[in-house]
């Protein structure tokens, strides 16, 4: 079962030192990812996850973003599969993300 992260949960943990440090992985297609990103996220698409997978770490938790939750969700289990044992999902996606952390940020 794939942990599923608020974007509180996010802003806590990417805020606390003790914890290492997540990699944010954003399966969005290029056109939503130009839109609005959370700062820091790499963008992968998930059409281009199965290509890409040797370029991500496998010891660092990994948190994965879409748009509300969906695609990153499937993006993580399939990691999960592959052999990547600490993958979180973004509940709610950068839609959330923009409702809860930033209000700010473009929506689409």
């Amino acid at each position: 079962m794939i942990p599923q992260l608020s974007p509180a949960d996010l802003v806590h943990w990417r805020a606390d030192p003790t914890r290492p440090a997540p990699l944010l992985v954003d399966v969005r297609e290029p056109w939503e990812f130009d839109v609005c990103h959370i700062a820091g996220s790499l963008h992968v698409p998930l059409g281009q996850l199965p290509a890409q997978i040797e370029g991500l770490p496998r010891n660092r938790p990994l948190v994965l973003v879409c748009h509300h939750g969906h695609r990153s969700l499937h993006a993580a289990n399939w990691l999960q599969r592959m052999g990547f044992a600490d993958v979180h999902n973004l509940r709610g996606g950068v839609a959330a993300w923009a409702t809860e952390v930033d209000p700010g940020m473009p929506v689409y």
